[in-house]
């Protein structure tokens, strides 16, 4: 295909993209379900998350790695675990400004991240150097890394929504516990892991941003 032929309508309809289009999809489809049928809920919203895994590997195998498609990957991926965490400030409305602050923190540091990224020059908010965070060029250049934290984040937010309806309890040493609530403990290390890349990231990017307002200010000087 020569380059003139490329079109819009042909980065729109890569097939990692269309894996986006489904991901949006059967995450809707969760949201719609979360009131009133938590299972189905959650399976739905799982396939959402597991369809994340596939679309990287499909742009790969199929050579089709767009700007769009990164994008819609983010943005999929921040605005599905922010629809979950905004319900769950409904089950629990108690711990509200505890959800509201652990949204905002995710919305903040992807964005600034992803926004320092671009006006340093760099293609892909992916591409860290271990010299300016070790912790984040492990978790973004690490598929398996990558893979594992996310997965459990967002199984820690699901076992928590899972937790609110009496579904299963299971008997150890003659008490019962909610399997939800055990999946919730063993999924929180992880989980912490996760926000703690989010404030480094932060961070990172609130420093690079500062550090390119320098480099203006010194060359308004020159």
């Amino acid at each position: 295909m020569s380059t003139k032929q490329i079109t819009t309508t042909t980065i729109f309809n890569y097939v990692p993209n269309y894996i986006g289009y489904l991901r949006v999809i059967t995450a809707v489809i969760s949201f719609q379900l979360m009131k009133s049928h938590p299972l189905y809920c959650t399976l739905v919203y799982c396939i959402s998350c597991l369809l994340d895994a596939l679309d990287g590997h499909a742009a790969r195998y199929y050579n089709q790695t767009s700007r769009f498609g990164a994008v819609l990957d983010m943005v999929t991926d921040r605005c599905t675990t922010s629809s979950l965490i905004c319900f769950l400030c409904v089950l629990y409305p108690d711990y509200a400004l505890v959800f509201q602050l652990l949204v905002s923190l995710d919305l903040a540091s992807h964005y600034m991240h992803m926004y320092a990224t671009l006006q340093t020059g760099g293609k892909s908010h992916k591409n860290i150097d271990k010299e300016s965070s070790y912790l984040l060029n492990l978790y973004y250049t690490n598929r398996y890394v990558l893979f594992t934290m996310c997965a459990f984040n967002e199984v820690f937010y699901v076992a928590l929504y899972l937790y609110y309806f009496p579904l299963y309890n299971v008997s150890i040493f003659g008490e019962y516990y909610s399997i939800a609530g055990i999946l919730a403990a063993i999924c929180f290390p992880f989980y912490l892991f996760k926000q703690s890349t989010n404030v480094i990231q932060l961070v990172r990017a609130a420093v690079l941003l500062a550090e390119l307002d320098i480099e203006d200010l010194q060359n308004k000087k020159d």
